[in-house]
């Protein structure tokens, strides 16, 4: 008996040793697995806290234009500019401990386990806040245990490589609130119009409670459910010593404002300058798509809302609502290229592509004062001469003959200046001095001035039959008008990350490329096209405004079978506008071939309301001359018509104009002056 009894004890104690020993090893590979994760997790890293955030587009002014996301309106603030009752709360009831545990709360951990072995199902949760932050950051939200593993290693990145701090903070601006609002900003906007650091007690308790159920806890879908939750929550801070009874007390009776209301649900404002600067941001700052619309970017732009307006509402008051004829306008600050307004057509819902920046389509005689700068780099002045006629263009390298004509067929039949020819838009100056000059000198004047569409070296070149842009003819302008400095256009003056580091910002500076004095010369030719004296065998093209402007602008209107143009300016801002046909039908009526022109200038017009009017400043090195307009000759008191003109200085002409002196009369004698009568006899001048 007693022999058996000490078997069974060595049996027993082998079988304790056994369990020791294994127990120390599985304690062992236990330590050595905690060790290997925690150390994996350190070599590891931070992992990224780059969630979906919109992003925001404001105007020059810092109103908020446009917004990008996927469904998700998020906008990240930090934890200081969230309200400390809402914080206060959401640590109350989500994570009491979320301060002095390392992540995990092993308690409640223990007791969610065996209620989930008692249902044999993942039932009860035990989700500490910064579990709850690597879910919402990394994982989708199904109930299964491979997740909960994954949930846990990411967990202990956060926590050994975040503050408790930067974990809240991003808790906070990723949990979601109901209704598309994810984030303590966005809830706050919707549920109450306002801030996240401007909520009360009530109204935070109340946000804090919808997390654990939108569909029912949401104050939009049952106040009932959110007032008793409320009550839970501020109970728990009450216990938690976050506040006292009075405080709750008066919290739970607070009235509350539900606006039920996304911030910037407006698209409506500027959508083609919006797709504009979207596809700068992709192809000049070469952001990808998610980055643009998920990245939680700050996006400040140049565009004038009170601009844009004002085109907007132009253009749709100027042409027929059943007309089929398209537009586009493009305003710019011609001192930096800042794009004011732009309209790339009439209906964005309708048809979204971009005339302002993506059609290309014919300039007409807009072309023409590139020429006239190249021809004036190259010995021309306002004053030459050539003779406008009916004109067969022949050469010798097989090419056909060319024969331009003048608008409803008219010529002087004689000659006439430059600065007649650019005011008359005769087609037979320009193309004479493209020929006299050589094709390629436009084509690369046309590159100087920023246009990067492809030049056909071909004589109707001069009457702009190579297709450009709106936005880069709007620039060309733009260095007229700033005394011939280089500009680009420019639709972003910075962009910020969801940070709010600043990771582009445009610091583009004008600089010359042309000779300030060619540049006036030019400008002041362009002012010819709405001055009568410069009538001729026809009217001024610029005729039909004239009545309209309240201060000196400079400009060209051209128009092509298919496509009308107006561009012009004033030293504080240049725009150009167009009108056609998508489908290039030809443009037979008046009335449609004045569209273009009447929206130019009832636009400059008001947009230049409350600007000082200013004038157009000669620089050094030119000279103003009063020229007779009909030959360019220094005018004399018999011409009948004599208009101030600019020249560089030294080309000024030196000869008189000579042609009334054959018509003129015999000057009637002068009347001789009164003789003046001394002060003194004044006194006793009774008569």
């Amino acid at each position: 008996m007693e022999i058996i009894t000490n078997q069974r004890f060595r049996k027993a104690g082998k079988y304790i040793r056994a369990f020791f020993i294994l127990s120390l090893i599985g304690v062992a590979i236990a330590i050595i697995l905690a060790s290997g994760i925690l150390l994996y997790a350190k070599l590891l890293g931070p992992p990224p806290l780059a969630v979906p955030q919109s992003t925001l587009f404001y105007s020059d002014d810092g109103t908020v234009i446009g917004e990008s996301h996927n469904g998700q309106k998020r906008y990240w603030v930090e934890l200081s500019e969230i309200s400390p009752y809402l914080v206060d709360a959401t640590i109350s009831i989500e994570d009491r401990k979320f301060y002095s545990h390392n992540g995990f709360d092993y308690k409640r951990i223990a007791g969610a386990l065996i209620a989930d072995i008692k249902a044999m199902a993942k039932v009860q949760g035990a989700s500490t806040i910064s579990q709850q932050y690597a879910r919402n950051l990394f994982l989708a939200h199904e109930k299964t245990w491979e997740r909960k593993l994954k949930e846990a290693f990411y967990t202990i990145r956060l926590e050994m490589n975040y503050s408790k701090k930067e974990i809240l903070e991003g808790y906070l601006n990723t949990i979601y609130y109901g209704h598309g609002a994810y984030g303590a900003e966005a809830a706050s906007q919707f549920y109450f119009g306002k801030p996240a650091h401007e909520l009360t007690l009530g109204e935070a308790s109340i946000l804090a409670g919808v997390p654990k159920g939108a569909g029912i806890y949401s104050p939009l879908v049952s106040m009932e459910n959110a007032k008793k939750r409320q009550k839970i929550i501020l109970q728990t801070m009450v216990t938690n010593h976050y506040i006292d009874k009075n405080s709750a007390m008066t919290a739970i009776t607070e009235p509350l404002t539900i606006v039920g209301k996304h911030l910037h649900t407006k698209t409506s404002t500027a959508p083609y300058f919006q797709d504009a600067v979207r596809h700068a941001l992709k192809t000049e700052l070469k952001l990808d798509d998610r980055t643009i619309e998920l990245g939680g970017l700050k996006v400040y732009t140049t565009i004038d809302l009170k601009q844009q307006a004002i085109a907007e509402q132009t253009i749709e008051r100027l042409i027929s609502k059943d007309s089929e004829i398209q537009a586009s306008l493009v305003s710019m600050n011609p001192r930096n290229g800042h794009v004011k307004a732009l309209v790339g057509g009439r209906n964005y819902e309708e048809s979204p592509f971009n005339r302002a920046v993506q059609a290309i389509r014919q300039p007409g005689s807009t072309m023409k004062p590139l020429l006239y700068y190249a021809a004036l780099e190259n010995g021309f002045t306002p004053s030459t001469m050539m003779r406008s006629e009916p004109t067969t263009f022949r050469f010798d390298d097989d090419r056909a003959e060319y024969s331009p004509k003048n608008f409803n067929s008219q010529y002087a039949n004689e000659e006439i200046t430059m600065a007649q020819a650019l005011a008359l838009s005769d087609n037979i100056y320009a193309v004479k001095t493209h020929l006299f000059l050589g094709v390629d000198t436009l084509v690369n004047t046309a590159k100087k001035f920023g246009l990067s569409t492809k030049m056909n070296k071909v004589p109707s070149l001069a009457l702009g039959t190579s297709g450009v842009r709106v936005i880069e003819m709007a620039n060309a302008y733009s260095i007229f008008a700033n005394g011939g400095k280089k500009v680009s256009p420019v639709l972003i003056k910075r962009v910020e990350n969801y940070k709010g580091d600043i990771i582009f910002e445009n610091k583009k500076e004008a600089f010359p490329i042309l000779k300030p004095e060619l540049a006036f010369v030019m400008t002041q030719m362009m002012t010819g096209i709405f001055d009568p004296k410069l009538n001729g065998y026809t009217s001024v093209t610029g005729r039909t405004i004239i009545n309209d402007m309240t201060r000196t602008y400079a400009g060209k209107s051209g128009s092509t079978d298919t496509d009308s143009w107006m561009i012009g300016y004033s030293p504080q801002l240049v725009s150009a506008v167009w009108t056609g046909y998508d489908k290039g039908h030809s443009i037979h009526l008046t009335a449609d071939k004045s569209y273009a022109k009447n929206i130019w200038i009832r636009f400059m017009e008001d947009a230049h309301k409350g600007m000082p009017i200013k004038g157009f400043k000669p620089p050094k090195g030119t000279v103003g001359v009063y020229v007779n307009p009909e030959n360019g000759k220094l005018a004399t008191d018999n011409c009948p018509i004599k208009r101030l003109t600019y020249f560089v200085e030294g080309t000024e002409p030196t000869e008189y104009c000579t042609d009334h002196l054959l018509y003129q009369k015999e000057a009637p004698a002068k009347k001789a002056k009164p003789t003046k009568k001394p002060w003194y006899k004044k006194l006793f001048d009774w008569s």
